[in-house]
């Protein structure tokens, strides 16, 4: 499947990030699964990009064009789509896509995951959208989706495709279920 990832293009200040995102792209490649990601190849995204990469898998690579012009594109990518802005590169990231997840990031990665979840909503999609919630950093997303439900403007059938998993042991099992 191609497992579309979206997070920071910076480490963050949590070590256990760089870890846990080099356990997730080796994990995607050894299992035969193709990531799908913005392409560049600075911080947490070129960690992932760089051990699924060197543990034999496959990479996709969707970069804005403003981002190539900045040269932090990786360039040794299985297929490296450019696209000319941002919107076009989120679509493409969705289109390639069969299943999402949210690892730690800042607004970019916000912005990205807010259309899947819209998608979810609306049922324009029907597949898992993960997010990799490491040391509690989407506890406060988790408990504003509750948020919603309990003030009745969201239910739980429109964020039944919605995850909030803490290890990649809970992914695998989730993921399991998607393909069965």
């Amino acid at each position: 499947m191609n497992i579309t990832v979206y997070l920071g293009s910076t480490y963050g200040n949590d070590p256990d990030f760089k870890t846990k995102i080099i356990e997730l792209g080796t994990w995607i490649a050894k299992n035969n699964h193709t990531l799908v990601f913005g392409g560049s190849k600075t911080g947490l995204m070129g960690e992932l990009a760089n051990s699924t990469l060197n543990a034999g898998g496959k990479v996709i690579g969707v970069e804005a064009q403003m981002f190539v012009d900045e040269g932090v594109h990786m360039d040794n990518l299985t297929k490296l789509y450019i696209e000319k802005d941002i919107a076009n590169r989120r679509t493409r990231m969705i289109e390639l896509g069969d299943v999402f997840i949210a690892f730690p990031g800042a607004t970019g990665t916000l912005e990205e995951v807010s259309e899947i979840l819209s998608k979810l909503s609306l049922y324009q999609l029907d597949c898992p959208c993960i997010f990799y919630n490491v040391n509690g950093y989407y506890d406060h997303l988790k408990a504003f989706l509750q948020h919603m439900i309990d003030c009745e403007l969201s239910t739980p059938k429109q964020q039944q495709n919605i995850y909030f998993l803490d290890s990649l042991n809970e992914i695998k099992e989730v993921l399991k279920e998607a393909q069965s």
